[in-house]
């Protein structure tokens, strides 16, 4: 083979190999991105390490001390925003309700076409914050966490998935879809870090048993 039809060669594997490389990222769910990149698996073990361990206590639990779905932007309240964040071609009305669209959760893989088949998740849930600390913050705070886009906290996720995780930490439920978990647990340690929330023994051995791989 000649120099000349060498390099034609070289050429083309390596036009060819970023053709595929370009369509293997289109192909993939753009919507299990939307949630704001958690901190590294270095870094989550390391906050990890500085968590307060404590048992829970859920003594004056009330939802409602968590006001949720506060306006964002315009007249979007936040579930409208992470709908319209988390979904793919999503069209909304004048009162920013979305109307069309489609949905990925990465909790199990499903793709959703309509807005009332997924919930907002609240990763580390409001019941979980409220037995290891919140139950001291002002309302003010609960709000902001209720309402955090800004941490990786809030994802719009598969209905009755969200439903059976209710207020579980990671030693009682993961999502199913393993190649989450790793981000999922991420997300759950530096959300608890952030707001200096506490973890009991067993939600530690368990986020110490999922960091350990990611």
């Amino acid at each position: 083979m000649s120099k000349f039809y060498a390099r034609r060669r070289v050429s083309l594997v390596a036009a060819l190999t970023g053709v595929m490389a370009s369509v293997a990222v289109l192909a993939a769910p753009t919507a299990s991105a939307a949630l704001p990149t958690p901190v590294s698996g270095a870094t989550a073990r390391g906050y990890l390490a500085q968590l307060t361990v404590a048992t829970e206590d859920r003594t004056g639990y009330n939802r409602d001390l968590f006001p949720t779905w506060i306006t964002q932007s315009g007249s979007c309240n936040t579930r409208e925003a992470v709908l319209k964040r988390d979904g793919t071609n999503v069209v909304t009305d004048s009162s920013c309700a979305a109307t069309s669209g489609s949905w990925y959760s990465p909790y199990d893989g499903a793709t959703w076409p309509a807005a009332s088949d997924v919930d907002i998740d609240h990763l580390v849930p409001l019941a979980e914050a409220w037995d290891s600390g919140a139950d001291a913050w002002t309302t003010a705070r609960r709000q902001s966490f209720a309402n955090d886009m800004t941490r990786p906290q809030l994802l719009a996720v598969t209905d009755n998935v969200n439903q059976s995780k209710g207020d579980q930490d990671p030693a009682q439920w993961m999502p199913s879809r393993t190649a989450y978990r790793c981000t999922y647990v991420r997300a759950w340690v530096q959300v608890k870090y952030y707001y200096g929330l506490s973890v009991d023994s067993a939600e530690k051995s368990a986020l110490t048993n999922y960091l350990a791989s990611c």
